[in-house]
């Protein structure tokens, strides 16, 4: 069993695998798997840019099973921006240290309820016989008063979960893999993964 999941994102990657460790498969990016692809997300939701990406892979792939997710940062006191467009905000090569100040700027004035806010991932699974799964998931949380923690990646350092005290950047790998968005959908995609093998 192989699964190609649409990223080159390396910090993505490691998530996956450890997520996926306990699965008897190999866990390959497009790039491991020699896929070269230019996909145009433009989709209106993550849910039809997971898609996107996923179809794109699968059309390339055979006798493997295609993931790909859409994940980003709604900000409720920014209409839910950056949202969708979460990896293009300010510009896809703009840091997201310099993403990060940006927001605690927009955000200075605001009160702490209004700083609420929530990582979202959707995950679209396309299986060999090209049957797909789409998963939602999402962590609640707010934005903090200041940048914290070296851990994680993206937006992690301004993304305060209340119940933890502290940022997502500042959680282990095991503690955040259990809580966020990208883990909880990923767990619920091993286990659709795991019945249709009979695993």
């Amino acid at each position: 069993m192989k699964i190609i999941f649409a990223t080159g994102n390396e910090n993505k990657m490691k998530e996956i695998r450890e997520i996926m460790d306990d699965l008897d498969c190999e866990v390959l990016s497009m790039k491991e798997a020699g896929i070269v692809v230019n996909v145009e997300e433009n989709g209106e939701t993550f849910e039809e840019n997971a898609q996107i990406k996923a179809r794109a892979i699968a059309e390339r792939v055979e006798d493997a099973i295609v993931l790909a997710d859409d994940s980003g940062l709604e900000i409720d006191f920014l209409n839910k921006e950056p949202g969708v467009r979460s990896s293009r905000f300010m510009g896809v090569d703009t840091s997201y240290t310099v993403k990060n100040q940006h927001i605690l700027e927009l955000l200075e004035e605001a009160e702490e309820e209004q700083r609420s806010a929530r990582f979202v991932c959707a995950i679209a699974a396309i299986l060999p016989n090209k049957e797909e799964k789409i998963i939602r998931a999402t962590i609640e949380g707010q934005i903090a008063k200041e940048s914290k923690g070296e851990k994680g990646f993206g937006y992690d350092p301004i993304f305060y979960v209340p119940e933890f005290g502290c940022t997502t950047a500042e959680l282990s790998m095991e503690q955040k893999n259990k809580i966020s968005h990208r883990g909880k959908a990923l767990t619920q995609i091993k286990k659709f993964i795991i019945e249709y093998y009979g695993i």
